[in-house]
């Protein structure tokens, strides 16, 4: 039951990220391209799995881009809220999917299941 809870928060967090996003009428180009970009974070398992999880995770909390879209609240940039929002689908996407952060024993290792 948990697990099933925590793909449809992702789904919650995906869907409101691309509404946000669409009534901010910000560019679904720019959207499509960076939607993937905090997957670079994985390149972190080229040095070892402690690094690349502990980047990995870095980029996968909710933390990071909750503080840009209230900072971009705060001081009214639309770039600002543009990256919090994509930043966010993307983890909402990849939660929704099942991949969840890491464990610093492989990349297949989550705090979700095992992929």
């Amino acid at each position: 039951m948990n697990k099933i809870l925590l793909h449809i928060e992702g789904l919650v967090v995906l869907a409101l990220s691309i509404y946000f996003y669409a009534y901010l009428q910000f560019s679904w180009f720019a959207f499509f391209i960076l939607l993937l970009a905090p997957d670079f974070s994985a390149l972190g398992y080229l040095k070892n799995n402690k690094v690349g999880s502990i980047l990995y995770n870095l980029f996968h909390t909710y933390s990071f881009p909750a503080a840009i879209i209230f900072f971009g609240v705060l001081v009214d940039s639309h770039i600002f809220l543009m990256i919090g929002l994509i930043w966010a689908a993307h983890i909402g996407m990849d939660r929704m999917l099942g991949y969840g952060l890491k464990y610093p024993t492989k990349f297949q290792d989550t705090h979700l299941n095992r992929i």
